[in-house]
């Protein structure tokens, strides 16, 4: 079975904020879908090209790729309603409270 979300975070080495925003969205993703994500990341010193191809602009920034549509957001992704909304992770019926 393949997992509901798919997620790629782009950092920049191993920073405070690069582990803050790791630590964030597992967070995140445990809380609200559990075994329901896969979370790649990817550190933009390493892969260059990656970032490139991505048109990453700034770090952390986590792109949602499935479901569609592709969604982004930039920062240590404290804010977990931000997050959420930001992504369209959040269910029509949390959307109406």
């Amino acid at each position: 079975m393949s997992k509901k979300y798919l997620l790629k975070l782009f950092v920049t080495g191993q920073t405070p904020r690069s582990t803050l925003a790791i630590e964030n969205l597992r967070r995140i993703c445990e809380e609200e879908f559990p075994n329901e994500y896969e979370l790649i990341v990817i550190d933009i010193l390493k892969r260059p090209q990656l970032a490139e191809d991505e048109k990453i602009l700034a770090t952390p920034t986590v792109i949602k790729e499935l479901p569609p549509p592709i969604r982004r957001i930039i920062g240590d992704l404290s804010d977990k309603e931000k997050v959420l909304l930001g992504l369209d992770l959040v269910g029509q019926e949390r959307r109406q409270k």
